[in-house]
């Protein structure tokens, strides 16, 4: 990366694909960063810049290389893509990792259970400057685009026109409010909201907090 474009992403500042980072602190905490980017659109971690775009530098180019690939190799799981890019600034060393957007989505950090557990998986996704735990419908969208799997049909039910009177009245919707306002369970009130996102007639809208609303689409 040019030096003249390592200094423009750091005067951005932190957001939605950038994150600053001190120092190397715990493997859990580099995880949370890295799983986060690549389940939402990828990013860039300067390691060796602080939050108020300080350059700090790094103390060991080499531990700090070993660090992170056994973070992404033992602490995500599925292992995450990335790149490291070592820069020198104000005379100081940093490292830029580059994680890219996955194709195999969602990952989370490693629990050594053999299927994801919607109930106890801890799954990142980025917000803003932000890195904050997925919701369960949040979860099952990746779960969906990962596998490829279409919505060919899709038949509305009172559950669906009800959505959609909810809507037309107060213009987004969420799982506990559909559950409440239709007297249904979580759970299905959740499943009948992922419906509608896969076939395309809502969208899914995640807050600074990690909660989710809906909304049509378009």
């Amino acid at each position: 990366m040019e030096y003249k474009k390592i200094l423009q992403l750091i005067e951005q500042g932190e957001g939605l694909r950038i994150e600053f980072k001190q120092r190397f602190s715990t493997f859990e905490k580099f995880a949370k960063e890295m799983i986060a980017f690549a389940n939402t659109s990828g990013g860039f971690i300067f390691l060796g810049v602080d939050d108020d775009k300080s350059i700090y530098g790094i103390a060991s180019e080499k531990s700090d290389l070993d660090l992170i690939k056994e973070t992404a190799e033992k602490y995500c799981e599925p292992k995450v893509d990335y790149r490291i890019e070592p820069a020198e600034i104000k005379k100081k060393d940093i490292l830029i990792i580059e994680i890219m957007e996955s194709k195999i989505k969602p990952h989370r950090i490693q629990d050594y259970k053999n299927e994801l557990d919607l109930n106890t998986a801890l799954v990142y996704v980025r917000i803003n400057d932000k890195s904050v735990l997925a919701s369960k419908e949040m979860i099952k969208l990746m779960q969906t685009q990962t596998s490829g799997k279409s919505l060919n049909k899709y038949e509305v039910g009172p559950k669906e026109k009800f959505v959609f009177e909810f809507l037309d009245k107060y213009e987004k919707i969420t799982v506990k409010e559909l559950s409440k306002s239709a007297n249904i369970s979580e759970r299905r009130a959740s499943r009948t909201l992922i419906k509608l996102v896969r076939a395309n007639l809502l969208l899914i809208h995640t807050k600074d907090n990690g909660e989710n609303f809906f909304t049509y689409a378009g």
